[in-house]
């Protein structure tokens, strides 16, 4: 059960990586960061990236259909991909024994990267996550 660094580190592991984060979409404070930031700021990036995650969390036409086998602890969404000219940015939710107010954010370089296999690993990862 991986902690938040081998986490990201196991993220940067992935074809086309080129950064990675943890953040707590309700306060857009990152829990962790590495390789390069969108921008070149890990501070602003992380805080933007939050409001999107929180902007489409908040929303009931995202939401899922009832589900009885859903808890509160249970993310309102599985993940969000953002594309761009060069980029992917994959935020993966990960459920957590609290709010799950936490996702992992993925910048992926479009050339190099495989926007399938990050989303099915970043899955992985985020339920094998050990926060706290």
């Amino acid at each position: 059960m991986p902690g938040i660094d081998e986490c990201l580190l196991e993220a940067m592991r992935l074809p086309g990586a080129r950064g990675a984060a943890l953040v707590d979409w309700t306060s857009g404070l990152a829990l962790g960061t590495v390789g390069e930031s969108p921008g070149g700021d890990h501070e602003t990036a992380t805080a933007e990236a939050a409001e999107l995650a929180r902007l489409a969390a908040e929303q009931n036409a995202f939401a899922s259909d009832s589900d009885p086998q859903e808890t509160e602890a249970d993310p309102p969404i599985e993940d969000l991909i953002l594309s761009n000219r060069d980029s992917y940015h994959v935020l993966r939710f990960v459920p957590t024994s609290f709010d799950s107010s936490v996702f992992l954010h993925l910048w992926l370089a479009r050339a190099e990267g495989n926007l399938a296999l990050a989303r099915i690993r970043l899955g992985e990862m985020a339920g094998r996550l050990v926060l706290g």
